[in-house]
């Protein structure tokens, strides 16, 4: 708010001092006056204003000094320029060295009080846009998605094609690929931008939880419902709301919503009279959703509301080329945060991870990376900064024994025993896993000489 501006005035004549101090505090302003130059720079030093307001001519430390050493100082304050002495030249020079405005004496006080609150409004303008630079900033580093692969590049164009339609948006893809990562980029990227991003996991909430998330409530809707709590649908107005898992959405909230969609408008609970919503919905599922409407788990009409447009993020193991450049953006990111002097990723590790699958897709990558360079003590992250499965990993591959290559039989031999040995020796589960039946196992067991394994069980 405009009256919530702090002033400073310095002016060397104690009447006049007097006289804008006492307008500017009734107009509501914080004022600070003082009558020496050498002062106002102390008050400068120790404390912020909006805007100053100094006499040009003054002994020992004049108003050019004091202009020269506010912006010095707070680049956004803006400062007025009072003299007595006013001559065009002055008054090119004050506006030269960023004077605000310039008001020769003497002056109207009606006068004075438009120039400082046009001062003020400017002010607060620049703050404003800085904290919107900040924001969007701090929001790009949250929507930054990397790759170089040449679907998830079209993924993206066709992100940016859609963003600003505000249709609706179903994303599906295995858990970890960055279902909401590609959400908050479709919102960032639309006209919605600037406006509230929610998000919401349909699949974390009992029925009753989600309902009063989603929806909201009045006072007195239920025991303990003391005060009105506004539903996320309600609260993203005019924004995007994000429903992850949405086929684990219960039938009955499933109705709720479609109406909310149809309807644009949401209903709290306890409520009689319904509130408009302007609401983007984008939601996302790691199910074949197509089977849930088969098994009448999924209402077909919702699908079709939320699948105006339909994007599908492929899983990691499916980007392998993805896996240098996202290890090193996380490598990055992690030496920050931790502030750590870790510069590089082996060749040994990058090699095993881009042999690796990523059941957990870029999320388990991340968590792979922070590991590293939360345990690595010099520069390089090692293999012994892996998680223990992967190093695993890395003795299972393929490695020259005695000097000798292994031979298939030798790999296949290593490979069933370490199922038996994951799966507690459960022959069934084992043969399951190797995609053959028991018999087949049970020749291999006894061509290998395994058939006696202590660690195996019969089942």
């Amino acid at each position: 708010m405009l009256n919530h501006a702090k002033i400073l005035i310095v002016d060397d004549e104690k009447i006049a001092l007097k006289n804008l101090e006492h307008v500017m505090k009734k107009e509501g302003y914080e004022v600070v006056g003082t009558q020496s130059g050498q002062n106002a720079l102390k008050l400068l030093d120790e404390q912020t204003f909006d805007v100053v307001l100094t006499d040009l001519r003054m002994e020992k430390v004049d108003g050019m000094q004091i202009l020269k050493r506010c912006h010095e100082l707070y680049p956004d304050t803006e400062v007025i320029m009072i003299t007595g002495y006013a001559t065009l030249q002055s008054a090119v020079d004050a506006m030269k060295h960023g004077a605000f405005y310039y008001i020769a004496k003497s002056f109207k006080l009606d006068e004075v009080r438009k120039v400082v609150k046009e001062a003020i409004e400017k002010v607060r303008l620049k703050k404003e846009n800085a904290h919107l630079r900040e924001q969007i900033e701090k929001y790009q580093g949250k929507v930054k998605i990397i790759t170089q692969d040449a679907n998830m590049q079209r993924l993206l164009d066709t992100a940016r094609q859609i963003a600003p339609t505000d249709c609706n948006v179903l994303i599906s893809g295995e858990s970890g690929t960055g279902k909401e990562l590609l959400a908050r980029y479709i919102h960032f990227n639309s006209n919605r931008s600037e406006r509230p991003f929610f998000a919401i996991n349909c699949g974390a909430f009992t029925e009753e939880l989600l309902s009063n998330e989603l929806f909201g409530h009045e006072k007195g809707a239920f025991t303990g419902a003391t005060t009105i709590k506004n539903g996320l649908i309600e609260m993203a107005s005019e924004g995007t709301l994000f429903l992850d898992e949405i086929t684990e959405m219960p039938p009955s909230m499933q109705v709720k919503l479609l109406r909310v969609i149809q309807e644009r408008e949401v209903l709290r609970l306890g409520a009689t009279k319904p509130i408009k919503v302007n609401v983007r919905f984008i939601a996302a599922t790691n199910r074949d959703i197509q089977d849930a409407i088969k098994n009448g788990q999924f209402r077909q009409d919702l699908y079709f509301r939320l699948n105006v447009v339909s994007l599908y993020i492929p899983p990691l193991s499916e980007r392998k080329d993805d896996i240098p450049l996202l290890s090193h953006y996380f490598l990055k990111k992690y030496t920050a945060i931790m502030k750590k002097d870790v510069t590089d990723i082996s060749r040994d590790v990058i090699a095993l991870l881009m042999n690796y699958d990523f059941p957990g897709n870029v999320r388990e990558l991340e968590n792979i990376i922070e590991r590293g360079v939360a345990l690595c003590t010099g520069n390089v992250i090692e293999i012994a900064h892996l998680p223990e499965d992967l190093r695993e990993l890395n003795i299972r591959t393929f490695r020259k024994k005695d000097g000798k290559i292994p031979s298939l039989e030798d790999q296949e031999m290593a490979y069933i025993k370490w199922v038996l040995n994951e799966v507690g020796g459960n022959k069934t589960i084992a043969a399951q896993i190797l995609g053959i039946d028991r018999v087949s196992l049970w020749r291999k067991l006894k061509k290998y000489g395994l058939e006696n394994s202590s660690s195996q069980q019969s089942v």
